[in-house]
């Protein structure tokens, strides 16, 4: 195989991996309707699709150290196709969480490691700098291009043909990943079991909660759960509370696990030592906070175009265009700026321009999300994205000897997907949580609705508003028994409280990026000095 065919492979594996994450989110309503399930439901498969990577992502990387990273790459790669193949075929939504969230994701636990091992392995120096650089680049043309790929499909043919494609291409890979170079596995390592167990759960238990927020509520509880017709709050409490809090606990049990079993000489899940390297947290705090960002706006943005303006999934896949074009242009201008210019500065840039983006957009935010400062400010959230992309991969693989490279990888497919699901789940939630409260307010703040009516529309309703446009939510409106008037002026509060929602949706996002300006301060002037920072650490 010649010098860069190895790249080539993994490049398109790279591709089709970050592709299937955001491909879904613009056909997100046809998808729900196919499957006859509501847009909570398609949150809940986004979530725990990315969910099942994070949780088993560093599991993946040992799984690659113990068969070898080009096996455990061509066994990730079948599973992969095989539940794209289920995805494709999916009658229900049950099916959906089984073939993309499960079987998928943990075909990508072993793909996604693999693939930064051995470009690690196949490449050195200068030649290793452009290999990272460029599978950087593909990350943000896959996630540039998801977005349009999946609204031209689903507008034209279906959704499902976006995951027969990824099964053909899997297939493909498959077939020329013979002659990929590999180090020697080691055959003698033995995973933990009970790490894998204590690091997937607490990660479970943390983001479950979050997704539940919305219905259960964060702390006061809104609609808890019933057991026995008995609500589970405990001393007036929300379980999601509790739900993060055993979470917490469960982590901090699997971080002590990985102390005792380095210091007694046994093989870690998880070196936490490398957290010591300051390149290294920096790194991985960014790519946690850059696909927070991401995939909160790709599940928002949307949503509220296609459920609250009548947009198809063309037309939101044209809308979010802007995001693309600048993710495509400022991941090759980050590429090119690597031996030009100091890693820190290009990815502290990336966060900055992210941010002022996201500034433009909660100007843009009007019923129609018409207007320039939209197409900008999506267009600068792109290059942003684009410039981190290209370099915090490369910084975390430089943090580490080549020995390291599948543990990075994993740790670092780990942050990215945790980032995914903390996204779509707490500013998802958020969303939700807001357009409920929205209605609710519009609906007991009328003067025009006596008690009686108030009581009748919320019982008629409940459980069908919250993410519906203003025409929907007028007709629930005279159905529960309003007047005319009263439904057009209830449903206009309502439209105006969407506005209000998506704007704080979007400013959380905002407000994080601000703050992981100052996790950035450890990101090396040169990815060298990451390195010689790693030996040091180590020594």
């Amino acid at each position: 195989m010649n010098r860069w065919g190895v790249l080539v492979i993994l490049a398109v594996a790279q591709f089709v991996m970050v592709l299937d994450s955001t491909v879904m989110n613009v056909s997100i309503s046809q998808v729900a309707a196919d499957l006859d399930t509501t847009i909570t439901g398609m949150q809940a498969a986004i979530t725990f699709y990315t969910l099942t990577m994070a949780a088993f992502m560093l599991t993946g990387g040992k799984l690659g150290d113990r068969w070898g990273r080009a096996r455990a790459f061509r066994i990730g790669a079948v599973v992969y196709g095989v539940g794209s193949l289920v995805t494709a075929l999916s009658p229900n939504l049950t099916v959906l969480l089984l073939g993309w969230s499960l079987v998928e994701g943990l075909g990508a636990v072993l793909v996604i490691p693999a693939i930064a091992a051995l470009a690690a392995i196949n490449y050195d120096g200068r030649a290793r700098v452009t290999a990272f650089s460029a599978l950087g680049a593909v990350t943000g043309l896959a996630a540039a291009a998801g977005p349009l790929i999946g609204g031209l499909v689903t507008t034209y043919a279906s959704w499902r043909f976006v995951f027969v494609g990824e099964t053909v291409v899997m297939i493909a890979i498959l077939l020329a990943s013979g002659r990929i170079r590999d180090a020697p596995a080691d055959r003698t390592l033995r995973i933990d079991v009970p790490s894998v167990a204590l690091s997937a759960g607490g990660m479970a238990l943390v983001v479950f909660g979050v997704l539940q927020s919305k219905t259960w509520g964060w702390f006061v509880p809104l609609a808890p759960p019933t057991v026995a017709g008995v609500e589970v709050a405990p001393f007036g409490v929300s379980p999601v509370t509790y739900l993060i809090l055993l979470g917490g606990i469960v982590l901090w049990w699997f971080a002590g696990r990985q102390g005792m079993l380095t210091r007694t000489d046994r093989v870690p899940l998880l070196k936490v030592d490398l957290f010591r390297i300051g390149a290294l947290r920096s790194g991985l705090s960014g790519f946690l906070v850059q696909y927070f960002a991401i995939a909160a706006l790709f599940f928002v943005i949307p949503v509220y175009l296609q459920t609250m303006q009548g947009y198809d999934a063309l037309g939101t896949g044209l809308k979010i265009l802007p995001l693309s074009a600048g993710l495509i242009v400022f991941s090759a201008v980050g590429s090119w700026l690597t031996a030009r210019r100091s890693a820190r500065r290009i990815a502290q840039t990336g966060q900055i321009t992210m941010a002022i983006g996201l500034l433009f957009i909660l100007v843009s935010i009007r019923p129609e999300l018409a207007g320039w400062p939209f197409a900008v400010g999506m267009f600068v959230v792109g290059a942003g994205f684009g410039l981190l992309a290209s370099q915090l991969g490369n910084v975390n693989m430089s943090a580490v000897d080549r020995t390291d490279t599948s543990e990075v990888g994993g740790l670092q497919g780990t942050f990215q997907n945790l980032g995914s699901s903390f996204g779509t789940a707490v500013v998802g939630s958020v969303f939700i949580l807001l357009l409920a409260g929205g209605f609710t307010a519009a609906v007991s703040e009328s003067a025009d609705v006596t008690a009686a009516q108030r009581n009748q529309l919320t019982t008629s309703i409940e459980g069908a508003v919250p993410i519906v446009s203003q025409d929907e939510a007028e007709q629930l409106m005279r159905e529960g028994g309003a007047t005319p008037e009263v439904a057009a002026a209830i449903a206009q509060d309502y439209a105006d409280s969407q506005i209000q929602a998506l704007q704080q949706a979007v400013f959380i996002v905002f407000a994080l990026l601000v703050i992981s300006l100052l996790l950035s301060r450890n990101l090396p002037p040169k990815v060298g000095a990451a390195n010689e920072e790693a030996r040091g650490t180590a020594g």
